[in-house]
């Protein structure tokens, strides 16, 4: 009996080796990738920051866990942009989008030092291995909302706040102007620099100063809704740029240039995700759907939308082109810029340093 209640014991005392052994650990879920996003202007209800974060969050949508996307805001070009950059890379963000035409050159110096982070330079044209760049075809736009603009004038005088007399500024005067006189061969531009992509007193202080001169209708390169907002309250016409504006200038919109990031953003952190991620230099427009002119204002005919819309649908074709000459199309200096039957290629277009005829100023 007695070496019966030992070997009781010993058999409740004894565990199985099985059970002994730590649970093997179930396998470690995978880092989301870090994604980080750097804006030149502070995020505010509509703009060209806003239409960057609204790819933020498509990102955030699409690949829902697999990312973590963060952004910092309100960052200068030049120094402040480099360390932001810098930072980000350094806390372990391996994609990094930094849209601003300023940021290029920090983005390449930080790309250096973080050879296994993959950057996105937006309206860039330098690469690296690490370092694509993309942009959009922002003229296209233009030129359509240059058509709707030249059938509301009256007075043939259109204004345009500018930022920096940079190409792809210059790309969007010019083909506003040439939509507007396809429509309306007399009609005109009138420019203001600002030297500024976001200063908001001084984009309105512009936009009221070109009221002041016969403008009846205007289009603005800069980052925040205050042209618009001048034109809600001087009774004035205006076409929104990077957002709908019409929260803003209900009465004045006539209709909205949108940039949608989305697709491009989702498309970019995806090759990270998987892998196949290359450099590389992107270039679209409205038929990639990069770029859209909607959101007509209550003040725009049924009949003029349709044409738009349709002259939209032939850009998306290849039917149609912004620097394309039915007839030699002169700069306003009266120098042939492009000839008869001549259609810019993207060499051109992206070297351009000419204001078409019609446009009043000269380059600052």
């Amino acid at each position: 009996m007695y070496k019966n209640l030992v070997a009781a014991l010993a058999a409740a005392c004894f565990i199985s080796p099985v059970f002994s052994q730590p649970a093997p650990s179930a396998t470690p879920a995978r880092e989301p990738l870090k994604v980080g996003f750097v804006y030149v202007a502070p995020l505010t209800d509509a703009g060209w920051v806003r239409q960057h974060n609204e790819g933020r969050l498509a990102v955030d949508a699409a690949l829902g866990a697999r990312v973590k996307t963060a952004y910092v805001e309100n960052v200068a070009e030049g120094p402040d942009a480099e360390r932001v950059i810098r930072d980000l890379a350094a806390t372990g963000h391996k994609l990094i989008f930094t849209p601003s035409f300023g940021y290029m050159e920090p983005t390449l110096k930080v790309a250096q030092e973080f050879p296994d982070v993959k950057f996105e330079s937006i309206t860039g044209y330098k690469t690296a291995p690490n370092v694509a760049v993309a942009n959009a075809r922002y003229y296209e736009g233009r030129y359509l909302a240059g058509i709707a603009a030249g059938r509301m004038t009256t007075s043939n005088v259109a204004g345009y706040v500018a930022g920096f007399p940079i190409p792809e500024v210059l790309q969007g005067i010019n083909a506003f102007a040439l939509g507007m006189q396809s429509v309306n061969p007399r009609a005109e531009v009138k420019v203001v620099w600002l030297n500024s992509w976001f200063d908001p007193t001084r984009e309105r202080d512009a936009a009221m100063t070109l009221f002041n001169q016969n403008v009846d209708v205007i289009a603005f390169h800069t980052g925040s809704s205050a042209v618009m907002a001048a034109a809600q309250e001087r009774g004035k016409l205006a076409v929104a740029y990077h957002s709908d504006m019409r929260k803003i200038a209900p009465d004045a919109q006539i209709a909205a240039i949108t940039h949608q990031w989305g697709k491009y953003y989702t498309q970019r952190t995806q090759a990270v995700l998987d892998g196949s991620w290359k450099s590389g230099s992107v270039w679209g427009g409205v038929r990639e759907g990069m770029i859209q002119v909607d959101g007509f204002g209550s003040k725009v005919p049924k009949s003029v939308q349709a044409e738009v819309l349709a002259r939209q649908k032939d850009i998306a074709a290849g039917k149609l082109h912004p620097f394309r000459a039915r007839q030699p199309v002169l700069d306003n200096q009266g120098k042939v810029v492009i000839a008869k039957g001549q259609t810019l290629n993207d060499e051109q277009i992206l070297k351009m340093n000419w204001l078409v005829q019609g446009v009043q100023g000269q380059l600052p």
